[in-house]
């Protein structure tokens, strides 16, 4: 990911100054092996937060349009999985465990969309499938707040590391029940 690596410190920079994101609980993620970033999905560039608390690569599952001209230029670099959404992407999920096994980091959007003001949406159960199939933890984590360009407006709240059960839409619900309890945490 020789590509990731030179653009990181770019995106890193670009959102240190234009989004200028406070992290709450940076100490839960960790340092080595696989794990996966999931949290509730509010704007187009959320992904560049989450890619800035780390100096790790972050594999995003990114939908297929994503991968059009001229977006593509940057996202075919960046180390994204593409994901078609018409029914479920064996393709995409093969390639997220793999990436896990090997080691990386995926970053996913459980509710598998943005919320566009409707609220933490109900978070589907691939991620946690991926997690017990890869045996990794996730990172659970809520971005709250408004993107005001140049002002500090998000904040990026990291949970402790959550390892699900067998029961996948239980620990779906419970994993949606921490990011919601991080949503509505006091700063």
């Amino acid at each position: 990911m020789i590509k990731y690596r030179i653009l990181r410190p770019i995106v890193k920079l670009i959102t240190k100054i234009y989004i200028r994101p406070k992290y709450e609980g940076t100490e839960n993620i960790p340092k080595s092996g696989p794990f996966i970033f999931a949290g509730n999905h509010i704007h187009l560039v959320d992904p560049a937060t989450i890619m800035s608390v780390t100096n790790r690569t972050v594999h995003f599952l990114g939908k297929a349009s994503l991968f059009k001209y001229p977006q593509a230029l940057i996202f075919n670099h960046m180390g994204l999985i593409k994901v078609e959404r018409d029914g479920k992407d064996v393709s995409a999920y093969s390639s997220a465990v793999k990436c896990l096994k090997e080691g990386n980091i995926i970053g996913i959007y459980p509710e598998g969309t943005r919320e566009r003001g409707r609220g933490l949406l109900p978070f589907k159960k691939g991620v946690i499938k991926m997690a017990l199939e890869s045996n990794s933890v996730i990172i659970p984590f809520a971005t709250v707040g408004e993107y005001k360009p140049f002002k500090k407006g998000i904040i990026v709240r990291f949970g402790k590391p959550y390892k699900p059960k067998e029961d996948l839409r239980k620990s779906a619900d419970e994993l949606r029940e921490i990011v919601k309890g991080l949503l509505e945490q006091k700063s």
